[in-house]
Order: structure tokens, then sequence, then C-alpha cells
């Protein structure tokens, strides 16, 4: 893994969020954190738990899901540059299962190494903040997707606002990506049935808005999947100047990193 990678899409999520200059940004490089490559399906934080750590995604996608849900309801789902339960730097307390979806490589850092950041940059703090409130404004418009849309509508929301955030921090900008999912996490997802998610996708691929094949999906009309899910971008709170992806003069970040 080469140096610098584990802050760098962290650093291009906080820059999308908030004014951050790089002299605040390269203040990451002081974190301390430990590597854990995670296989599918593993749990890293359970229901219960008090957490010390915070979870930085590196590559790969987690999820939360219902730790009473029988047939493992996922409410929303993390992909590289998140950190997965920031909240729980004000309350350590985890609500949720949080798992692996497919191979998954994060960073453990320290709960006290965000509160120094924040004590140490205003701007870095206040960035940490929009992060949360996007978060819960990301939960409440999957509340929406779920109560309001029909199963097509809510396959390709989904696969539109995934889509997005991986292009807010430098991925899928050809809109192909690794699939966040198998169709049993997308029925989980989008609480429908496998079945149903199997023909939500045969259909979007009939209208010619998506491939998938094997573990890579590629969006293949852009404007008619957002015009058919109705997707409204506003809520992942980027910056206007931001949705050309990550600026170049920021450069890249070096630390040190322990490898689990």
């Amino acid at each position: 893994m080469q140096a610098g990678f584990a802050f760098s899409k962290l650093a291009d999520r906080l820059a999308s969020l908030a004014t951050v200059a790089a002299d605040d940004l390269h203040l990451l490089a002081d974190m301390a954190s430990t590597i854990a490559h995670l296989s599918s399906h593993q749990i890293i934080l359970r229901h219960g738990d008090d957490a010390t750590q915070c979870c930085l995604l590196l590559q790969g996608y987690l999820s939360w899901q219902d730790a009473e849900s029988t047939d493992g309801q996922i409410t929303s789902i993390c992909v590289p540059g998140d950190i997965a339960n920031l909240e729980t730097l004000y309350r350590p307390r985890v609500s949720g299962n949080l798992i692996a979806l497919g191979p998954t490589i994060v960073a453990l850092v320290p709960h006290r190494f965000f509160h120094d950041l924040s004590t140490r940059s205003p701007a870095m703090s206040r960035a940490l903040l929009l992060m949360l409130i996007t978060d819960l404004a990301i939960q409440r418009n999957w509340t929406v997707n779920l109560g309001s849309r029909d199963a097509l509508a809510r396959v390709a929301h989904l696969l539109c606002e995934i889509t997005m955030r991986l292009q807010n921090v430098g991925l899928a900008r050809d809109f192909r990506l690794p699939s966040p999912f198998t169709q049993s996490d997308l029925a989980a997802a989008c609480s429908i049935s496998p079945v149903h998610a199997n023909r939500t996708i045969q259909e979007l691929r009939r209208c010619n808005l998506l491939q998938w094949q094997g573990k890579t999906m590629t969006i293949t009309d852009w404007p008619a999947l957002v015009r058919l899910a109705r997707f409204d971008p506003a809520y992942l709170g980027i910056r206007p100047n931001y949705d050309d992806g990550p600026p170049s003069h920021l450069g890249p970040l070096t630390a040190d990193v322990a490898l689990a």
C-alpha cells in the first residue's frame, strides 16, 4: 500500500464539504492508524459496542445493518473516504452492525486524533461536522427512497447516489465502478426480495441504463438513470465548485501506517 493512501480519499471528502487549506489537510499526515483487511460480510463493529476508534474506509464498501433484522436489512453504505462511525466521537455506543460488503480495507483511527485535529484546525473541525451532518442527510434520503419510490426508482436512486459519492473522491469518473453489493445485498438495501432485485437489474439492462458484469457495474446512460431516479444530489452537500472532482493543487498526503 502506498504511503498516504489512507488519507487521500478522506482529504478529498472533507475538501468537498468545506473550504480547507492544504495546510489543514496535511494535518492528516499525523494520523496514527492500524490497517485492517476484512473479508466479505465480516463484522467490524457490533451493535452495543463502545467504540474507541473511528473506522475510515480506504478500499471497498462497508454497510450498516439492522442488528434485529432477520434478512440483514442494510440501512446505509459507506464508500472510500467515509468515516463509518464518525458519530461515536460524541456517542461511543454503536447502533447496528458495521459489516464489510466484499473484501475491504479500513484504517482504525483513535478518537483522540480527531478530537485533537478539531482543536488544532477550526476548518477541519467544521469539515468533520459537515461530514456528520451530510451522513444524517443521506440517512433521511434513504428513508424517503424506501417510503416513496417503487423498486425500479429505488435501485436507480441508490446507484446514482453511490456513483456520485465515488466520483466525489475521484473514483468512478468513467461511470464504471466495482459493484458495491451482490444482488442479495441490493435487495437488503432497497427492502425488496432478491428475486425482485434480479428483475429490477434486468429491467435496467433492457433500458440500456446499466451493465453489470461480474464484479463491475457500468452506468451506460447517466442522464436517463438520473431522470428515472429523480435524483437531486443536493443532499450530499458537495460544494458547487467541487463538482468536477478533487482539486489537484492539494497534492499527495504522505504518512506511515501500521499494517495489521
